[in-house]
């Protein structure tokens, strides 16, 4: 926290603007080295906080780039720390170039993340929040980056705040009742201990009810094609992705590997996975393939069973719908365009899951498909307006240890247990869900969630 670090803070690539963060005690001294105005002053450590300046970088007498630099002085700053932001132009050498010079001149390379840990150890967010400003930069589509971005905001932070506040109240009680006996009496509390933990149970059980559909915003729903050869899944994945990633010809058997791609309906992220038709083969490769089929069905959020509608139900189809049993499954009646060779509403009464007309080939029957997705993971909507999703593992692992601890909380009560016992327990709680916002924590913890941010942030 002595040094001053620096980066580079855009991608690596050519574009319109690179841009060199520094921040740290040193920050703006460093800059006014290599800095010099357009009238040839240097004296930028002189000028007002949060504002920008138009000049030039140099290395000594060597002219370097053209550049805006934004001098921010702390506390105002995303790290809290003075922070000085060099806006050169977006070449991956001249970036470079820049960022050596500010290092000759007194500031160290900046670890992965070492800016946002900075923020979280100078008190500027928690560590939910911090977390959510990689969740943010990851998001894959609309609800991920609304669910990051009211995370960044402090909406988890509130919830486990709140929860905790309670806990934090009643051991104090408890251990000033027990030091204090004579001045404060625990007679009849236990009732109103046991309304409070039941309270943040509800809560907790709550928040770890989003959990699932937090998973699904942040890495999206894994979506499995199943079909038995030539029922027109690649035909479909083409469709859904826009463009011909899967190869689509009249001979059984094409696809034989698994084939992946990420989609957007409406802001749900769809990670689509294409799969070799099922069917009894002979083929060493093919088999391979149709056995991988078998195990990503066990592993989908969803499974999209492709009905070829021209051609009767065999074997095939039977092992598929033997597989869809107490799995999320929509059935799609594929091939509409042609003469039909299965009856619908004899597939209804095989199947107990939504069907859905469609053709490929025609591209018909795609907005419905999307529509029943939508309903069947998010009851047709998600707000945000105030509801806290939790997308994230470790935090989820956190809530399920608190709750626990509030269960045998619980259940000493019911038990007649001494007081001490529940301090124990409700301290286990606390101290479970502050690791979520960061105040109960280790150093090491805190260094392995850093080390996965992008360079830069």
């Amino acid at each position: 926290m002595e040094t001053t670090i620096a980066a580079i803070s855009t991608a690596m690539s050519e574009s319109g603007i690179g841009i060199i963060r520094v921040s740290g005690p040193e920050a703006v001294e460093i800059v006014s080295r290599i800095y010099r105005s357009k009238g040839g002053k240097k004296e930028i450590n002189k000028v007002p906080t949060h504002t920008i300046h138009y000049g030039y970088i140099y290395d000594g007498e060597e002219l370097i780039d053209e550049v805006l630099v934004m001098v921010m002085r702390a506390p105002r700053t995303f790290t809290g720390e003075d922070t000085v932001e060099i806006d050169c132009h977006g070449g991956v050498y001249a970036m470079k170039r820049v960022l050596e010079t500010v290092l000759k001149n007194g500031a160290k390379t900046a670890s992965p993340g070492e800016f946002t840990k900075r923020a979280f150890l100078n008190g500027k967010m928690d560590l939910s929040q911090a977390e959510a400003v990689m969740d943010v930069i990851q998001a894959k589509n609309e609800y991920a980056l609304k669910s990051s971005m009211e995370q960044l905001r402090g909406s988890v932070q509130k919830a486990i705040r709140e929860i905790r506040k309670d806990l934090i109240y009643h051991i104090a009680y408890i251990e000033s009742a027990l030091d204090d006996p004579e001045h404060i009496s625990l007679e009849g509390y236990a009732q109103e201990l046991l309304e409070i933990v039941e309270k943040a149970q509800e809560e907790i059980s709550h928040l770890l009810k989003t959990a699932s559909d937090g998973k699904i915003i942040k890495e999206g729903i894994r979506t499995v094609i199943l079909g038995k050869p030539n029922a027109g899944k690649s035909s479909l994945l083409n469709v859904l992705v826009g463009e011909n990633r899967a190869i689509v010809t009249d001979i059984e058997g094409t696809t034989r590997d698994i084939l992946e791609e990420y989609i957007n309906f409406h802001g749900i992220s769809l990670r689509m996975i294409d799969t070799a038709g099922i069917r009894e083969t002979e083929d060493v490769v093919e088999k391979i393939g149709v056995n991988r089929a078998r195990d990503m069905a066990k592993e989908a959020d969803l499974i999209l069973y492709v009905v070829d509608s021209s051609r009767p139900l065999d074997e095939n189809d039977e092992e598929i719908i033997s597989m869809l049993d107490s799995r999320k499954v929509i059935v799609l009646y594929n091939k509409t365009d042609l003469e039909a060779k299965v009856d619908m509403e004899e597939l209804k009464e095989r199947v107990n899951h939504p069907i859905i007309s469609i053709s490929a080939k025609e591209e018909t029957g795609i907005r419905e498909l999307e529509k029943e997705i939508k309903n069947l993971f998010f009851s047709g909507e998600l707000s945000f307006n105030d509801e806290v999703y939790i997308t994230n593992v470790r935090h989820k692992e956190a809530l399920m240890e608190a709750a626990e601890s509030l269960r045998l909380v619980k259940n000493s009560i019911e038990m007649d247990m001494p007081e001490d016992f529940f301090s124990i327990d409700l301290m286990n709680a606390y101290e479970s869900l502050g690791r979520i916002i960061g105040e109960s924590v280790g150093e090491d913890l805190v260094n392995e969630i850093f080390s996965k941010f992008c360079m830069g942030k």
